[in-house]
Protein backbone atom coordinates (compact mmCIF):
# COMPACT_ATOMS: atom_id res chain seq x y z
CA UNK A 1 0.00 0.00 0.00
CA UNK A 2 2.84 2.44 -0.60
CA UNK A 3 1.51 5.77 -1.81
CA UNK A 4 3.47 8.73 -3.06
CA UNK A 5 2.04 12.09 -4.05
CA UNK A 6 4.22 14.99 -5.04
CA UNK A 7 3.97 18.35 -6.75
CA UNK A 8 7.19 19.64 -8.18
CA UNK A 9 8.05 22.83 -10.09
CA UNK A 10 10.15 22.00 -13.12
CA UNK A 11 12.22 24.48 -15.10
CA UNK A 12 10.69 23.21 -18.35
CA UNK A 13 7.26 23.68 -19.89
CA UNK A 14 4.31 21.36 -19.39
CA UNK A 15 4.47 20.08 -22.98
CA UNK A 16 8.11 19.10 -22.65
CA UNK A 17 7.52 17.31 -19.34
CA UNK A 18 4.41 15.61 -20.72
CA UNK A 19 6.40 14.36 -23.74
CA UNK A 20 9.16 13.04 -21.47
CA UNK A 21 6.74 11.04 -19.29
CA UNK A 22 4.70 9.85 -22.30
CA UNK A 23 7.83 8.31 -23.90
CA UNK A 24 7.46 4.99 -22.08
CA UNK A 25 9.80 3.15 -24.44
CA UNK A 26 12.70 5.37 -23.28
CA UNK A 27 12.30 4.51 -19.57
CA UNK A 28 15.04 1.83 -19.52
CA UNK A 29 17.51 4.50 -20.70
CA UNK A 30 17.22 6.55 -17.51
CA UNK A 31 14.87 5.14 -14.85
CA UNK A 32 16.48 3.21 -12.00
CA UNK A 33 15.46 -0.45 -11.86
CA UNK A 34 13.61 -0.29 -15.22
CA UNK A 35 15.47 -2.78 -17.38
CA UNK A 36 13.10 -3.15 -20.32
CA UNK A 37 10.01 -1.60 -21.91
CA UNK A 38 7.91 -2.94 -24.74
CA UNK A 39 5.02 -1.16 -26.39
CA UNK A 40 2.42 -3.82 -27.24
CA UNK A 41 -0.20 -1.60 -28.87
CA UNK A 42 -1.02 2.02 -29.56
CA UNK A 43 -4.47 3.26 -30.51
CA UNK A 44 -6.54 6.45 -30.25
CA UNK A 45 -8.77 6.96 -27.23
CA UNK A 46 -12.49 6.39 -27.81
CA UNK A 47 -13.13 10.14 -27.96
CA UNK A 48 -10.18 10.67 -30.31
CA UNK A 49 -8.48 13.26 -28.08
CA UNK A 50 -5.58 11.10 -26.97
CA UNK A 51 -3.71 7.83 -27.23
CA UNK A 52 -3.89 4.53 -25.37
CA UNK A 53 -0.64 2.60 -25.05
CA UNK A 54 -0.48 -0.93 -23.70
CA UNK A 55 3.05 -1.59 -22.50
CA UNK A 56 5.14 -4.05 -20.52
CA UNK A 57 7.85 -2.84 -18.16
CA UNK A 58 10.46 -5.04 -16.54
CA UNK A 59 11.66 -3.85 -13.14
CA UNK A 60 14.69 -5.42 -11.45
CA UNK A 61 15.61 -4.77 -7.84
CA UNK A 62 18.23 -6.86 -6.05
CA UNK A 63 17.13 -10.50 -6.51
CA UNK A 64 13.69 -9.57 -7.84
CA UNK A 65 12.83 -9.21 -11.52
CA UNK A 66 9.20 -8.57 -12.35
CA UNK A 67 7.34 -7.78 -15.56
CA UNK A 68 4.07 -5.92 -15.44
CA UNK A 69 1.61 -4.74 -18.06
CA UNK A 70 -0.09 -1.39 -17.93
CA UNK A 71 -2.33 0.79 -20.02
CA UNK A 72 -1.09 4.36 -20.40
CA UNK A 73 -3.78 6.86 -21.37
CA UNK A 74 -2.31 10.00 -22.88
CA UNK A 75 -4.47 13.13 -22.93
CA UNK A 76 -2.30 15.91 -24.42
CA UNK A 77 -5.10 18.51 -24.47
CA UNK A 78 -5.54 18.20 -20.71
CA UNK A 79 -1.79 17.62 -20.11
CA UNK A 80 -2.74 14.50 -18.19
CA UNK A 81 -1.46 10.91 -18.16
CA UNK A 82 -3.23 8.02 -16.40
CA UNK A 83 -1.73 4.58 -15.90
CA UNK A 84 -3.97 1.56 -15.37
CA UNK A 85 -2.62 -1.78 -14.19
CA UNK A 86 -3.30 -4.77 -16.45
CA UNK A 87 -1.22 -7.72 -15.26
CA UNK A 88 1.79 -8.67 -13.18
CA UNK A 89 2.98 -8.74 -9.58
CA UNK A 90 0.61 -6.12 -8.16
CA UNK A 91 -2.77 -6.42 -6.50
CA UNK A 92 -3.38 -2.95 -7.89
CA UNK A 93 -1.52 0.06 -9.28
CA UNK A 94 -2.92 3.58 -9.65
CA UNK A 95 -0.75 6.26 -11.19
CA UNK A 96 -1.38 9.67 -12.70
CA UNK A 97 0.52 12.71 -13.89
CA UNK A 98 -0.81 16.25 -14.38
CA UNK A 99 1.27 19.01 -16.00
CA UNK A 100 0.37 22.69 -15.54
CA UNK A 101 2.22 25.56 -17.23
CA UNK A 102 3.17 28.46 -15.00
CA UNK A 103 3.49 32.09 -16.11
CA UNK A 104 7.29 32.10 -15.96
CA UNK A 105 7.65 29.26 -18.50
CA UNK A 106 8.12 26.56 -15.89
CA UNK A 107 5.49 24.00 -14.99
CA UNK A 108 4.06 22.22 -12.00
CA UNK A 109 4.11 18.43 -12.22
CA UNK A 110 1.58 16.65 -10.02
CA UNK A 111 2.52 12.98 -9.60
CA UNK A 112 0.61 10.27 -7.74
CA UNK A 113 1.25 6.55 -7.39
CA UNK A 114 -0.42 3.96 -5.17
CA UNK A 115 0.22 0.23 -5.40
CA UNK A 116 0.33 -3.05 -3.54
CA UNK A 117 2.26 -6.17 -4.46
CA UNK A 118 0.56 -9.57 -4.40
CA UNK A 119 3.66 -11.01 -2.70
CA UNK A 120 4.12 -10.16 0.98
CA UNK A 121 7.88 -10.57 0.53
CA UNK A 122 8.02 -7.98 -2.27
CA UNK A 123 5.71 -5.69 -0.29
CA UNK A 124 8.00 -5.93 2.76
CA UNK A 125 11.14 -5.27 0.69
CA UNK A 126 9.69 -2.21 -1.06
CA UNK A 127 8.33 -0.92 2.22
CA UNK A 128 11.89 -0.64 3.54
CA UNK A 129 13.15 1.45 0.62
CA UNK A 130 9.99 3.01 -0.82
CA UNK A 131 10.66 6.68 0.03
CA UNK A 132 14.25 6.48 -1.17
CA UNK A 133 13.14 4.70 -4.34
CA UNK A 134 10.53 7.36 -5.12
CA UNK A 135 13.11 10.13 -4.62
CA UNK A 136 15.54 8.36 -6.98
CA UNK A 137 12.82 8.02 -9.61
CA UNK A 138 11.84 11.70 -9.31
CA UNK A 139 15.50 12.72 -9.60
CA UNK A 140 15.88 10.47 -12.68
CA UNK A 141 12.99 12.25 -14.42
CA UNK A 142 14.46 15.63 -13.47
CA UNK A 143 17.87 14.65 -14.84
CA UNK A 144 16.29 13.30 -18.02
CA UNK A 145 14.51 16.64 -18.52
CA UNK A 146 17.78 18.50 -18.04
CA UNK A 147 19.58 16.16 -20.48
CA UNK A 148 16.86 16.55 -23.12
CA UNK A 149 15.92 20.21 -22.75
CA UNK A 150 18.95 21.88 -21.15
Amino acid sequence: MPTHAEKRIMSHGAEQMYDLIADVSAYPNFLPWCTAARINSTKPTEDGTGTVIDADLVVSFKLFREKFASRVILNPQASHIDVEYLDGPFRYLNNHWQFNDLEDGTCEVDFFVDFEFKSRVLQAVIGLVFNEAMQRIVRAFEKRAQDLYG
